[in-house]
């Protein structure tokens, strides 16, 4: 038996705001995520790939999570963590930081420096970090193996399920491949099947997907709404999401926030991340400005 619901919605996969020593910078922090919440979103997933999550140590994570909570945002109805570490010591204590500060679900990616690993190695790593997370929360299964290097198959998945049928509540798939996505909604109907390519969001969520954990809500999360929760399709999406592929996703979605706010402060990266230039947050920016002018369909 699964513990998700069907509906999830529309997720924004929260990027995260840095200052120029590469400290989380908590005041755009909040003020975003109160903007995205405001603006449709139904709630933020912190330290994910959008979110810059393996350049983020414990301390950052937890101010991130106080400072949230003292904002007003309920973490344990609005707030998910991303989980994104080599060893299964320091993935255990990223989940505990988020459980600590009452949040209410875990986005899992597997391990990505040893790659030539099997689905049975992937399974005894989740295994380790799963067990004595029992009935304390949800985890989503986190797929984008052109980061990671290590997937989720399918198979996995439902090995995972079975073994912590308390636990997991859905599979983020961000792969970007349709076939993936179509197998998940095949063998894992009862489960959240989420999609992190905004492109097919609306064709998952009309063949029984829940919605998105997505990048491009923190730039444009008005036009992800219909398709998030009704799978209707809005013909901006995908030029929009193609005029980010031209550039490294994590930065390009920042150049767009940059954008939407007037605050060039958001270009600003972690080591080792690079960020992209002014002129290419200026030529994101009025890409997005053309693409949200025009007409929804098609």
């Amino acid at each position: 038996m699964s513990v998700s619901t069907k509906h999830f919605g529309l997720g924004c996969a929260l990027t995260s705001p840095v200052s120029t020593d590469g400290a989380l910078d908590l005041p755009r922090l909040v003020a975003h995520a109160r903007n995205c919440l405001d603006s449709g979103c139904d709630t933020l997933t912190l330290f994910g790939t959008t979110g810059e999550g393996t350049s983020f140590g414990i301390a950052p994570r937890q101010a991130a999570f106080a400072a949230l909570a003292a904002s007003g945002i309920d973490p344990a109805q609005k707030l998910l963590s991303g989980v994104m570490a080599l060893s299964d010591e320091d993935s255990s204590a990223q989940a505990e930081a988020a459980l600590a500060a009452g949040c209410r679900g875990l986005l899992i990616a597997p391990p990505s420096y040893f790659r030539a690993v099997d689905q049975d190695s992937v399974f005894a790593w989740y295994a380790k970090i799963l067990q004595p997370l029992q009935g304390r929360t949800q985890v989503y299964l986190y797929h984008i193996p052109q980061m990671t290097g290590v997937g989720i198959s399918a198979a996995l998945a439902g090995r995972l399920r079975q073994a912590f049928p308390s636990l997991i509540a859905g599979v983020k798939d961000s792969s970007g491949d349709w076939d993936n996505t179509a197998t998940l909604l095949s063998q894992h109907r009862d489960l959240q099947i989420l999609v992190g390519d905004e492109r097919l969001l609306a064709r998952a969520v009309r063949e029984g997907g829940s919605g998105t954990i997505c990048g491009l809500s923190n730039a444009a999360p008005q036009i992800l709404l219909a398709a998030a929760r009704t799978g209707q399709d809005d013909a901006r999406i995908a030029p929009l999401v193609e005029a980010i592929l031209r550039y490294p996703v994590t930065p390009a979605v920042k150049a767009l926030v940059a954008h939407r706010y007037g605050d060039m402060g958001w270009l600003t990266t972690r080591v080792p991340l690079p960020p992209v230039t002014e002129d290419v947050a200026r030529e994101l920016g009025a890409a997005m400005d053309d693409v949200l002018a025009r007409p929804k369909a098609a």
